[in-house]
């Protein structure tokens, strides 16, 4: 139990230490839509390495993501009756934040029991979510601002753009590069193998999710590439 209140302590005092910032900020300082967007949405991936090394036991940490989602959701949908609510929070559609949320905390949980409840691996639950997250990031705001080709494949909503995959992409291989690099325990051929696979599959999952569901199909989609491929090349620590 001490375990539990001391780490869901630590996420806590996270939340409200950044997201105190980022609001307080968004008062006095005019900060555009996308980029404020894309701070909270940086703010989400940053809290996965507390839920990741605030807990001792793999199961507590999971259990935390959705008693955290549990007590969130009451309060966005207590704002939500406020009308500058969405405004403020940049919403493209109301109720965006809350759900986004939801499948967040879901997917950091899922996350969680399979990369460390199973496999005892904190490298590969990281680099899935990064490869989510930063990619995505990125790919919003250069698609936005440099996404001159469209892409209007079947299945895709037309709003996406080569520009855009393309830093989805480049991303999501240079974050798990990254932690597997300081993972090590893999052959050299797999730092190459591992990150362009996992970034092609990123990268297609974002393109063709649609609603804001690639929150919860990108990272998972990463993690079912990575932890195979891992494996594959010696990386059993």
């Amino acid at each position: 139990m001490q375990e539990f209140f001391s780490g869901f302590g630590a996420v806590c005092l996270y939340y409200v230490i950044f997201a105190s910032i980022a609001l307080i900020s968004r008062v006095f300082i005019k900060i555009p839509d996308e980029i404020f967007r894309k701070i909270l949405h940086f703010i989400l991936i940053g809290s996965f390495p507390v839920y990741l090394y605030a807990f001792e036991s793999w199961w507590i940490s999971a259990l935390s993501a959705v008693i955290f989602a549990i007590i969130v959701f009451p309060v966005l949908f207590f704002f939500e009756r406020f009308k500058k609510y969405s405004e403020f929070v940049t919403e493209r559609k109301k109720g965006e934040l809350k759900s986004s949320l939801l499948l967040v905390f879901s997917m950091f949980a899922i996350v969680i029991s399979v990369c460390v409840g199973i496999f005892s691996d904190r490298y590969i639950a990281l680099a899935s979510i990064l490869a989510w997250g930063i990619g995505d990031a990125f790919a919003a705001l250069i698609g936005k601002k440099f996404g001159k080709h469209k892409i209007n494949a079947k299945h895709t909503d037309g709003k996406k753009s080569i520009e855009g995959t393309s830093a989805m992409f480049v991303c999501a291989v240079l974050s798990v590069l990254v932690v597997l690099i300081s993972r090590g325990g893999i052959s050299p051929i797999g730092y190459v193998i591992i990150p362009l696979i996992t970034g092609v599959v990123s990268a297609t999952a974002e393109l063709y999710c649609k609603n804001g569901v690639d929150t919860f199909v990108c990272p998972v989609s990463s993690m079912i590439t990575i932890i195979p491929l891992t494996f594959l090349f010696g990386g059993v620590l």
